[in-house]
């Protein structure tokens, strides 16, 4: 089903306020903005396109947002600090000898 009220301006909105997952909320400028190109061409993305484009974004976002994948990240995190930890204590022990 289509959303009446979408079009690209609102996906590039929600893309650069940091809805999708992808990036920081933040102003992208571009030198062609989303939906230029087909524009230029005549051919504007229709409603269903602007939706599916919409959903896949919002889906990314879903995904990366996966607690498990945030666990994971946070162990391998955890492990480096702890090794350049032993590191940082092995080459300061090194240096006193």
């Amino acid at each position: 089903m289509t959303h009446p009220k979408r079009n690209v301006t609102q996906l590039r909105a929600v893309i650069d306020r940091g809805k999708t997952g992808d990036k920081v909320p933040a102003a992208d400028p571009a030198a062609a903005p989303l939906g230029t190109d087909e524009e230029a061409a005549g051919t504007p993305l229709s409603r269903s396109a602007i939706e599916m484009a919409y959903r896949s974004e919002i889906a990314r976002r879903d995904a990366d947002l996966d607690p498990q994948r945030s666990v994971v990240t946070a162990v391998i995190v955890a492990v480096c600090i702890v090794v350049a930890g032993i590191a940082l204590v092995a080459v300061i022990a090194a240096s006193r000898s």
